[in-house]
């Protein structure tokens, strides 16, 4: 049984350190480890640079589970997802996940469904073919 002062993220009872922190999905991270990459050969003046490995395969990691890849496509996807007024890491997890439908979406994001916060099953449709539309165009 959970005492009222638990954790639940279901609940968005998180804590407030995760309640203000900046979650970025992976298609952000990615984004930001190719440019570091860049800066890093372009400081040693060698593009044939050997990058550490943790960098790399940090890099790696991200391109392959990221949902999008087109820059203005990310930001799109954060612009959008933000208008729903949903939590930093209810936003990650949507943005990283891409629910297929309503049911699958409060499965990943158990909070969707805490009443009073305006995410009815229509609002969450909307948001899923928002996400569905960049995808398409991307």
């Amino acid at each position: 049984m959970l005492r009222s002062d638990e954790e639940d993220a279901s609940e968005l009872k998180i804590g407030d350190d995760f309640l203000k922190a900046k979650c970025l999905m992976n298609s952000e991270v990615a984004i930001l480890l190719e440019h570091r990459c860049d800066q890093m050969k372009h400081m040693s003046g060698d593009s044939t640079t050997q990058l550490p490995q943790v960098l790399e395969k940090s890099l790696q990691y991200v391109k392959r589970f990221s949902r999008f890849t087109n820059q203005g496509s990310v930001k799109q996807v954060r612009e959008v997802l933000s208008r729903y007024q949903l939590a930093e890491f209810e936003l990650a997890v949507i943005g990283n996940l891409c629910p297929e439908n309503v049911e699958e979406a409060k499965s990943v994001v158990p909070s969707l469904k805490t009443k009073g916060r305006g995410h009815d099953d229509e609002a969450i449709e909307r948001l899923l073919n928002d996400l569905l539309m960049i995808k398409k165009f991307e």
